[in-house]
């Protein structure tokens, strides 16, 4: 499996954090296809392991102009949000949070092929998409919203198989940000579906449906017919108070000591070299487990595996393979508290007795997270 032009480590991402230019960004975020017509950052991947944080690469964003500054530091929002959401939420994520899947009412173009493949390779923007999340273990937001709105509206799956094949590729891939990204196209979030159509995919690639060989027979011609599903009983943390594991998953403000630890603990959360605990305790040894069961479950890409081995190879931290709790049992660790459901499992049943505050942009609260339009006006 070759690796993704995105490579992994500390290098290549405070060279990306350095030659990040934001000029175009606003107008330019959206677009698909040709590629060199894009205006990116793909900061996502390292933002995502930790070896970027969201308040440096927030901070690096000053000098853009006004409107790619205010958008880019919007997505940076999204991203925290997606954190504070999951570290309240946690499991039930998983589930449709307010609303149930939108019913898709059958269209009078010809049973397209999705039938048997909700990803059909014979839809050129779909394939141009699917390649990429192959080849790459990335795409802009916008192609993610068009397979996303493909694989749940138009061809009438079940979100989570969808979330769950895109998130083995994507090297930027949590739990957080891709089940929001989903339940925000479906519908399941807000009650209003992503209803991917031919007239997004000619705004947003242009000349990509002239290379179709579905061009005079487009099963996307026309807006999907949906009904938004029927309001569910939103989880009662949504609303404020505290979350799945007794608290708002923020972990502690300062740095919290009961003893002397003997190894720095990586999560995949937290790569850096600036990982709190390993700046902290730089005399130690630093160990990462790749978690067996997990991966077994999982079934991630070679991309992403890959991206984690050279990121790794750079830190030169010990590395095991096994059950993480059976892997550090008997080790007194200092750890980056994670805002991740099974990292407060594993930490639990381990000797940590060092952890460390995670970076957050904004600190999580109990007030609610209905909606990220007010949470990020409170959050500024």
């Amino acid at each position: 499996m070759a690796a993704s032009p995105i490579r992994g480590g500390q290098a290549a991402a405070d060279a990306a954090l350095a030659g990040l230019d934001l000029s175009g960004y606003a107008a330019g975020r959206s677009r698909v296809w040709p590629r060199q017509r894009r205006a990116t950052s793909r900061l996502s991947p390292y933002v995502r392991h930790g070896l970027l944080t969201l308040p440096a690469v927030w901070a690096a964003a000053a000098g853009a102009p006004a409107a790619d500054r205010a958008k880019f530091r919007e997505e940076l929002l999204w991203q925290e949000y997606a954190r504070h959401l999951y570290a309240r939420l946690g499991p039930a994520t998983a589930r449709s949070l307010r609303f149930a899947e939108p019913v898709a009412v059958p269209s009078p173009v010809p049973v397209p092929a999705w039938e048997r493949e909700p990803w059909p390779a014979e839809m050129a923007c779909v394939a141009t998409c699917t390649a990429e999340l192959h080849q790459d273990g990335w795409l802009v937001n916008q192609a993610r919203m068009w397979l996303a709105s493909q694989y749940a509206v138009r061809a009438g799956r079940d979100w989570r198989e969808g979330a769950d094949r895109m998130y083995r590729h994507l090297l930027d891939g949590s739990a957080a940000a891709n089940r929001l990204g989903w339940q925000w196209a479906v519908g399941t979030a807000t009650g209003r579906v992503y209803g991917f159509s031919r007239q997004q995919v000619e705004a947003r690639a242009p000349g990509l449906c002239g290379t179709c060989a579905l061009q005079r027979a487009c099963p996307i011609q026309d807006w999907p017919e949906v009904q938004t599903g029927a309001r569910l009983q939103a989880p009662a943390a949504l609303s404020g108070g505290r979350g799945w594991g007794g608290d708002s998953g923020a972990g502690p403000r300062r740095a919290e000591l009961s003893g002397d630890p003997q190894a720095v603990w990586l999560t995949a959360e937290s790569l850096g070299r600036g990982d709190p605990a390993l700046v902290a305790h730089p005399q130690l040894p630093a160990v990462f487990v790749f978690d067996e069961p997990l991966l077994a479950r999982l079934r991630l890409s070679g991309k992403r595996l890959v991206f984690l081995a050279e990121t790794l190879a750079e830190l030169g931290c010990e590395v095991r393979l096994g059950d993480p709790v059976s892997e550090l049992a008997g080790r007194r660790l200092a750890v980056t508290h994670a805002p991740v459901p099974g990292f407060a499992r594993r930490a639990a049943r381990l000797d940590v007795v060092a952890r460390h505050p995670w970076p957050w942009l904004r600190r999580p609260g109990t007030g609610s997270l209905r909606s990220f339009s007010a949470w990020a006006r409170s959050a500024r």
